[in-house]
């Protein structure tokens, strides 16, 4: 057993992102999830709310910490002696970039291997862009992120957005 690191942008945590961090601490001693600053993207959460949602939605994981990441993961990874990053894998489409990251890295850092998880399939097809615009639109995004990340969605998009609902609380299709 060891420790490894389980890195994302977490924006916003979702059952899958639970799912492969459950699935990761059950193979190794010791498990970070690396909730990353990321520059280059505009989060709708700021970093401290993605670790607050993060730690509160794997809490129930003894083995699990949470800390911020800036940076090359290997380089995060090196100075923390951590040597297995786990990735998730969805969906084939993900496969690609994951595979190009996983060979970079190896590269970049060849004593640090990388193990792929894929979630339960009931998650593989959520992701966290996909939370956003269905919360966007107003619709009910509690089968896909934990009790508190839907919670703090609807506080930070506000009531107008709630309203927008079609069915069932769903966003409905418009053509326009």
């Amino acid at each position: 057993m060891r420790r490894a690191i389980y890195a994302g942008t977490f924006d916003p945590v979702t059952f899958g992102h639970v799912d492969v961090a459950e699935r990761a601490a059950s193979v190794c001693e010791r498990l970070t999830v690396a909730v990353a600053a990321n520059p280059g993207k505009t989060p709708m959460f700021e970093l401290e709310e993605r670790l607050e949602l993060a730690r509160t939605s794997l809490a129930h994981l003894k083995n699990v910490d949470v800390e911020p990441f800036d940076g090359l993961l290997v380089d995060w990874a090196r100075a923390r002696n951590i040597t297995l990053l786990i990735r998730g894998l969805r969906a084939f489409s993900d496969f690609e970039y994951e595979f190009q990251m996983a060979l970079t890295n190896r590269k970049l850092a060849p004593d640090i291997e990388t193990m792929f998880l894929m979630p339960n399939e009931d998650f593989s097809y959520i992701s966290s862009s996909m939370v956003r615009e269905i919360a966007s639109l107003g619709g009910a995004v509690e089968q896909f992120v934990p009790p508190l990340v839907a919670v703090v969605l609807k506080t930070k998009l506000g009531p107008r957005q709630a309203a927008r609902g079609g069915e069932n609380g769903m966003p409905e299709m418009r053509m326009e």
